[in-house]
């Protein structure tokens, strides 16, 4: 099965869900899918996958916006450390709240899932 087929029957499952769009489909992974990117949505990924997608784009985005506040006094490495801590807790507060969700609505690893077997599509 290609991936936009079965990209279409995971949102498809999803949509079927009480889940809001924007948590299953966000922009990060709807621009990736625009690009070609094969990202599966978030709650087919794993604890530790959305964990490091989360940490590291949190993490990132937190060292150019606590960078801007150095040239008031605060080191680089105080800066780092911030922005290292902020990905941490943005990275495990996203992947609990993507991997409750997926549990709650019994929704599959990407690499179990198989569309002609789910009966809910």
């Amino acid at each position: 099965m290609r991936f936009e087929e079965k990209l279409a029957a995971a949102l498809g499952l999803l949509a079927s869900t009480d889940i809001l769009r924007s948590s299953y489909a966000p922009p990060f992974h709807r621009l990736l899918w625009k690009l070609g990117a094969k990202a599966p949505p978030p709650h087919f990924q794993s604890f530790t996958a959305n964990f490091v997608r989360a940490g590291v784009s949190f993490g990132v985005l937190g060292w150019f916006i606590f960078w801007s506040q150095s040239h008031q006094g605060a080191s680089p490495y105080a800066v780092f450390a911030v922005a290292l801590l902020a990905g941490v807790f943005c990275g495990l507060g996203m992947a609990a709240y993507y991997r409750y969700g997926a549990r709650k609505h019994r929704i599959p690893l990407w690499r179990d899932f198989h569309p002609a077997d789910d009966a809910r599509i």
